[in-house]
């Protein structure tokens, strides 16, 4: 794991996705879609087809459930059953990944601030985090409707910096997608591909040129003590 190529100025603050870089939301956001299935009578989705899909949200979802057949369907309708599912059983299967509560620690210990910046709508964004006690402290939270642009748009990224009072070259940010990386290098940012997370296993990160890969939340450890 090399550092050379991270941005030269000091840590300011640690940014981050949501679903598939720090909690594992993706069997209640299928369980979410099986049940609108179920509902139409359509065959369930399996976890493995779920998950490489789950950071995309309601529509990713449900396209890959309904398939053409999505046309027969109001989509909002469907669209409005998924969610009211989902923020019914929000917390259910949910779980912090491993390495993730140890890395927020650190930062604390440290005293550098983090926050969440997410495609998630901020209602949903703010009923979710509560059930994790691990995120008390998260100094700055961006839901993907909190803003008119969303990522990725850099303009997220740059609000957020805007809230805590830091320079985004001063940040890290880190995500599991594509629009995370843009964003983020968009923002100027040291970008971090969160490889834990929800990337088909047919996408090529190292294409998305993000400063580093990192294959676990506990990796960024070094990377944060080397700009302390």
């Amino acid at each position: 794991m090399s550092i050379e190529n991270t941005s030269p100025h000091h840590l300011a603050s640690v940014l981050f996705d949501l679903d598939g870089t720090l909690l594992d939301t993706a069997d209640d956001l299928g369980a979410a879609l099986n049940h609108v299935l179920g509902h139409y009578g359509h065959p369930t989705v399996s976890a493995q087809a779920y998950r490489p899909i789950a950071s995309d949200g309601a529509l990713g979802l449900l396209n890959l459930g309904f398939g053409v057949a999505i046309e027969n369907h109001d989509y909002e309708v469907l669209r409005q059953q998924f969610l009211h599912y989902y923020q019914e059983n929000i917390a259910v299967h949910t779980r912090l990944y491993p390495g993730v509560e140890h890395l927020l620690q650190h930062l604390e210990a440290k005293n550098i601030p983090w926050g969440i910046i997410t495609n998630k709508p901020e209602g949903l964004t703010k009923l979710l985090l509560p059930h994790y006690a691990e995120f008390a402290n998260c100094a700055v939270m961006v839901g993907g409707d909190t803003l008119v642009k969303r990522k990725p748009d850099p303009e997220p990224l740059l609000h957020a910096c805007e809230q805590i009072s830091v320079a985004p070259k001063h940040c890290f940010y880190v995500g599991d997608a594509l629009r995370d990386i843009q964003a983020g290098n968009s923002a100027q940012m040291t970008t971090f591909a969160a490889k834990w997370g929800y990337i088909p296993s047919s996408e090529d990160c190292q294409r998305w040129q993000a400063d580093q890969i990192i294959a676990s939340p506990t990796d960024l450890l070094a990377f944060i003590d080397q700009k302390r």
